[in-house]
């Protein structure tokens, strides 16, 4: 390997290039391009690069591997500029960062990185990288799976559908909202006759989302990737974004990083619903317990709007404080659902008579009550399982599951009545 790559003196056509501040400090990543290209490849850093792209002999290059770390965020504008000036060569830009941070990142993708891959470079990750981007950039008939090579309707988005969009907000910490939302979805996904139906849920806590534990599923890193440039995210990319639980829910995992929940905008959220929508029958939403700017562009388009609370002095806080906000803003706060978990049992008719109170003097109807799953919902969420799958006859998953099946009796009611 040349330490640059001087086109003039190797008979060997320089076919990709990596950019970094010094390339030793990414060993794994010498190692894995030299056995992808041998010797058809050099290394610059940013100044050289830079120099470089602007020069004819660059235009024969496929891609090139800019290589940062988080002592690179210093040097931000000069990342930019080599990204700016191989987009417009023409030349596929792959990213490899260590440690860098989200803000960072999302700059840099935005600029238009083709691919990014995390370092150090797991097994097959930049070989894997190199074949996305030697992939030429053509449209492919409707149903053609280029992985697989095969036609197929199961997981390509048609846009066929009109999903109904349920968010779920918890209106204080611990109240279940993400033990709710995750089971919800498995319910709507298991109701008797209803083949063909498709579920998914989105986890739009981007800080503390826990969908991905509760349903023992990786955190990929495509979906950093859509948040940070949903204006170039199509529905086939979105859904290939998501993983799958069981074979039926599809899931859109929160990042795997914590990110500033203003990294996202109003229009970022609006496109991602959008196209969740079209693609699917029900849309839940796990939404954070903080109000945000794009809180609003949720509540636009839910159906439906769940608030999970608890008979405490805090959740009737924070919903006094919730309406105040809605009613100010002028946001439809009558698709809002108050949803109270851990409800008193029957018979106990003091905390129901609390209940009432409650409800009362918060000017709210509480329409939903779930009993306490008690210990075998803890035990659910720890082994990454839905309740049905670990404890059937659970109160709360009896629950669930009649909230489930009215949700789907008024949709497809709703759906009849339309046609």
């Amino acid at each position: 390997m040349s330490s640059k790559p001087t086109v003039q003196s190797d008979p060997a056509p320089i076919l990709a290039c990596t950019i970094s501040r010094d390339v030793q400090r990414f060993d794994l990543l010498i190692d894995d391009m030299e056995q992808e290209l041998g010797e058809a490849w050099g290394d610059l850093n940013f100044e050289d690069a830079l120099v470089f792209l602007k020069q004819p002999d660059s235009s024969g290059m496929q891609f090139v591997a800019i290589a940062v770390d988080s002592e690179d965020e210093s040097e931000l504008s000069k990342m930019n500029d080599v990204i700016k000036a191989a987009k417009a060569k023409k030349i596929k830009v792959l990213l490899i960062a260590n440690q860098v941070s989200p803000s960072v990142l999302h700059q840099m993708l935005k600029l238009g990185a083709d691919d990014f891959v995390p370092y150090p470079l797991p097994e097959g990750a930049l070989h894997d990288s190199i074949e996305r981007l030697r992939k030429p950039s053509m449209v492919m008939p409707e149903g053609y799976d280029p992985e697989t090579g095969a036609f197929t309707g199961v997981t390509k988005p048609k846009g066929d559908r009109n999903g109904v969009i349920l968010p779920v907000h918890g209106m204080a910490g611990g109240v279940g909202a993400s033990t709710f939302a995750a089971n919800l979805a498995w319910e709507l996904c298991n109701i008797p006759d209803s083949e063909g139906v498709r579920v998914c849920i989105i986890d739009l806590d981007l800080q503390f989302g826990s969908i991905a534990t509760y349903l023992d599923l990786p955190r990929k890193e495509s979906v950093l990737e859509v948040l940070s440039d949903t204006g170039s995210v199509d529905s086939d990319s979105f859904i290939k974004s998501m993983l799958t639980f069981n074979d039926k829910l599809h899931v859109f995992t929160a990042p795997a990083d914590m990110l500033p929940l203003e990294m996202v905008t109003s229009e970022d959220i609006g496109r991602i619903l959008d196209m969740a929508q079209a693609n699917f029958d029900f849309v839940i939403v796990d939404m954070p317990s903080t109000v945000v700017a794009w809180t609003e562009a949720v509540l636009q388009r839910a159906h439906v709007y769940f608030a999970l609370l608890e008979l405490d002095l805090r959740s009737a806080q924070n919903i006094l404080r919730f309406i105040r906000a809605l009613k100010a803003e002028a946001l439809p706060h009558d698709k809002v659902r108050y949803v109270l978990n851990r409800a008193p049992k029957f018979t106990d008719l003091s905390a129901k008579a609390r209940v009432k109170r409650m409800a009362e003097s918060l000017d709210i109807d509480i329409e939903v009550q779930l009993p306490d799953g008690g210990e075998q919902v803890t035990q659910a969420n720890d082994h990454g399982l839905p309740i049905s799958e670990n404890a059937a006859k659970n109160p709360l998953r009896k629950e669930l599951q009649k909230l489930a099946k009215s949700l789907y009796d008024i949709n497809k009611s709703a759906d009849v009545a339309r046609n």
